[in-house]
């Protein structure tokens, strides 16, 4: 599973919805709407420390030229060959988020059946309204600003008919949202942005939302679900059949003007 996902996603697939890619060596320098840079690669074809401070260099630079860049993030993985890399992205400014867990499983492990609380309905949305509402109660979790580029990105792939939004309410009120994204020319889905209320939490709801996307990514033809996981939901997609394959850890360089 790790080298699917090594070899299917860590290719142009990630920065699918970019404004722009340039390549520099083994690296996918991405720009985002919303300010956002992206730094991935599949790997860093042997680089030793001082290749590895050239990269870092060089990105660093390529996105310092576009006044609209506000954030940059450096996607780690920890299977990579990446002599010094740590320390090299923290002399060029760049901050280490949580390390998240890469799960990887086959989408009809998901696909299982679970009971739901009295009163508790999942549907999928596609309405701004229903949209807006939904990154409202992910924000809220997470803790996150709230993202204009976020929910408009988010709409322009349901709208293409690429992503999935489903929604656990209780009495009207969204309890906990998450999405799939379909990975073109793979065989993987993404499922993404999954959070429940604090109160609503240990209930089942998330395995459930969780169960219904997975049946989206098979009836879409897709063979492996993937996520980045935190710890809080890692053991429930670990108890749904998910393995952990690796780690990865995002460092996010914020624009110094």
């Amino acid at each position: 599973m790790l080298k699917a996902y090594d070899e299917q996603l860590r290719t142009d697939a990630e920065t699918s919805g970019a404004v722009s890619v340039t390549r520099h060596g083994p690296l996918r320098l991405a720009t985002f709407g919303g300010g956002r840079g992206f730094i991935s690669y599949q790997d860093l074809d042997g680089a030793d420390a001082a290749g590895v401070e050239e990269l870092v260099a060089a990105a660093v630079a390529h996105f310092d030229a576009d006044p609209a860049i506000e954030e940059v993030e450096w996607k780690t993985r920890g299977h990579d060959r990446a002599p010094g890399l740590h320390d090299t992205l923290l002399r060029h400014g760049f901050t280490p988020d949580e390390p998240e867990s890469i799960m990887v499983g086959e989408a009809a492990l998901l696909a299982v059946d679970v009971p739901l609380p009295d009163g508790i309905g999942l549907r999928t949305i596609t309405s701004e309204q229903d949209v807006r509402a939904a990154s409202i109660v992910q924000d809220g979790i997470f803790g996150s600003p709230p993202s204009e580029a976020r929910v408009e990105s988010q709409l322009r792939g349901i709208a293409a008919g690429e992503s999935e939004m489903w929604v656990a309410e209780a009495d009207g009120e969204i309890i906990s949202a998450g999405r799939i994204d379909m990975v073109q020319s793979t065989e993987f889905a993404g499922i993404w942005g999954g959070a429940t209320l604090e109160k609503w939490r240990g209930r089942g709801i998330y395995r459930a939302l969780t169960a219904a996307r997975a049946r989206t990514a098979i009836a879409r033809g897709k063979r492996y679900v993937h996520s980045d996981s935190t710890e809080f939901s890692r053991p429930i997609l670990e108890r749904s059949g998910l393995t952990k394959v690796g780690t990865t850890t995002p460092y996010v360089r914020r624009s110094p003007r």
